[in-house]
């Protein structure tokens, strides 16, 4: 464990550990807003040109205890690692957040680092995002009206769970949440299976019919929504999908379920019962955009 520094704690100033996407962009709409922020990115470079126009200085053993809120905006194991090596760092007060797609994975081991320490973890997803991954395509606009999950600590009353979604609400102001969503760690995991990384699964799998290579001139809307998620980031989400293996595993089995309806419905020329499965598809739809 890290030793403590004497630094202060200084109000309104943010450290952000990863420069990837995420982690950028909340650096951006920090700096945009005028606050001070600190980074810390495993490549140099990017840390360098971060500190051209955006990062105020060097997140390290200096700078660490003295951010009221730190951001783990890195891969999950990576971001585990970070904490473990720096959470003596931390100050007592400070509120330590992350940004990755996976909670059961990555609370359960930063809910025991914490209840060590006097700052707080809490586990946050925002739910926005980019085909494109790097500093390079980050934006101090990405989060704007986008929901952001979020999974306090299991042992905080109502006041305390209050007053920390307060304060966080007011350190993330700059940007500019559309909501803040409650949940646990299980259940942002299952609802994230679906809405999240199924979508990537199905993307990435699409286009590798041979169609897709001959798509040009026979392609528009329809194509370009299926396929915005086919382009990723291999290593990073095969960690999280590995993550929540359980849960996706279990969505893959039912869209299979699905598509071999409909296969069985074309092979055997059933029209009454591909028009009652896309029907049903249709009117599943609408009544999920009501909620």
């Amino acid at each position: 464990m890290a030793k403590k520094n004497a630094a202060a704690l200084v109000a309104g100033r943010i450290g952000v550990v990863g420069l990837g996407l995420m982690g950028g962009s909340f650096a951006k709409a920090a700096h945009a807003a005028g606050q001070e922020v600190y980074a810390w990115n495993r490549t140099r470079s990017t840390l360098e040109l971060a500190l051209i126009d955006t990062v105020d200085g060097e997140l390290d053993a200096h700078t660490i205890p003295s951010c009221e809120l730190v951001i783990l905006a890195g891969y999950p194991q990576a971001s585990i690692d970070w904490l473990t090596r720096e959470e003596g760092l931390i100050s007592p007060g400070a509120i330590v957040i992350d940004t990755i797609g996976v909670k059961r994975a990555v609370c359960e081991r930063c809910f025991e680092i914490a209840d060590r320490h006097d700052w707080t973890f809490v586990g946050c997803h925002p739910m926005a995002g980019k085909q494109y991954s790097g500093y390079a395509h980050a934006s101090a606009t990405m989060f704007r009206g986008a929901p952001l999950v979020v999974v306090p600590p299991r042992h905080m009353d109502d006041l305390e769970r209050a007053n920390v979604l307060e304060r966080l609400k007011a350190l993330l102001a700059p940007c500019s949440f559309g909501s803040f969503t409650l949940a646990t760690a299980d259940f942002h995991d299952r609802q994230i299976a679906y809405t999240s990384q199924l979508a990537h699964i199905v993307s990435n799998a699409y286009v590798k019919s041979p169609a897709a290579q001959m798509h040009k001139g026979f392609s528009a809307g329809s194509y370009r929504d299926l396929t915005r998620v086919a382009r990723l980031n291999a290593p990073m989400w095969t960690e999280l999908f590995l993550d929540n293996a359980d849960y996706l595993s279990q969505e893959i089995g039912a869209i299979i379920d699905s598509l071999q309806a409909y296969r069985d419905a074309l092979d055997e020329g059933d029209a009454s019962r591909l028009e009652a499965l896309l029907a049903e598809g249709d009117r599943l739809k609408r009544e999920a955009e009501k909620r």
